[in-house]
């Protein structure tokens, strides 16, 4: 373990950037409603917690599954979405990543604005690359500034 607090420094700052880095391309996938690159940005054990699903979905497999019936019976289509007051806080191989999102997404009674906080846990594996392991979507609560007037 390095005792430079400048080298200790730049490290935890990249690893932040990395972790930042993780999670730019899950959203950006997710506002291209690129769903290949979507799921790739998970673990195949993640698990997903979301505020209008009932149940807890215990693997990638299981949200996919969801994803496709909501597309195929809701006709969901992502259309845009905006990920702002982003926070990362690194604890080893395993970070805490949280923000505001407002996604544009059309469904059966047509386009809709969504306004949420998420939170994302991800791990750095043995190849070094940061994959969420974990995903927590909650309504935005009331009385809080909703993303489009956030600050990033």
């Amino acid at each position: 373990m390095s005792t430079d607090p400048t080298t200790d420094h730049a490290a935890a700052q990249a690893t932040e950037h990395a972790v930042l880095a993780a999670a730019e391309r899950l959203v950006r996938a997710f506002a291209a409603h690129d769903t290949e690159a979507y799921f790739d940005a998970f673990d195949p054990q993640a698990s997903f917690i979301f505020h209008a699903h009932p149940e807890v979905l215990d693997d990638r497999a299981a949200y996919r599954r969801l994803w496709a019936h909501w597309e195929r019976v809701d006709g969901l289509r992502i259309l845009d979405c905006r990920s702002t007051a982003r926070q990362v806080r690194v604890l080893g191989d395993v970070a805490i990543f949280h923000h505001q999102v407002r996604t544009r997404v059309a469904g059966p009674d047509g386009p809709c604005v969504l306004d949420e906080r998420e939170t994302i846990v991800f791990q750095c594996g043995p190849d070094g690359r940061w994959r969420a392991v974990h995903e927590h979507l909650s309504p935005l609560p009331a009385g809080a500034a909703p993303a489009a007037e956030a600050q990033p």
